[in-house]
């Protein structure tokens, strides 16, 4: 189906996201910090990245910015899951080039769901 890059220090989040999609019939890849998340980005051309947003190396926020930058991955639709609730973070995350942003604690059903619509309109 898809490949999806999840980008999470949270090993446990990586394997309750992973195991969703991969029920949903996605592929995914996981990286644990944001230099390797950019790094997997470049690598395997995605289809999507979920992006938490603190995290070693680069922010989700740095790794979002470097992808909108690059020309190969600049149409890559991002998700922002993130534990940064606030109104001036969410502001920043799609001022940073989120094309969607979700809040922990999350749902696996609905990250599924945003996934797929993200996927449907990247499609079109």
């Amino acid at each position: 189906m898809s490949t999806i890059l999840v980008v999470d220090d949270d090993t446990d989040i990586c394997d309750l996201i992973g195991f969703k999609l991969e029920s949903m019939g996605h592929d995914v890849v996981t990286e644990h910090d944001g230099e390797g998340g950019l790094a997997a980005a470049r690598a395997e051309k995605p289809d999507v990245v979920v992006l938490d947003w603190m995290m070693p190396r680069l922010t989700g926020l740095d790794v979002c910015i470097a992808l909108r930058d690059d020309p190969d991955l600049a149409r890559v639709p991002v998700i922002l899951l993130t534990a940064k609730a606030q109104e001036a973070d969410v502001q920043r995350g799609f001022a940073a080039g989120a094309d969607d942003y979700i809040v922990k604690p999350f749902s696996p059903r609905e990250l599924g769901s945003r996934i797929d619509a993200l996927l449907g309109r990247s499609r079109r």
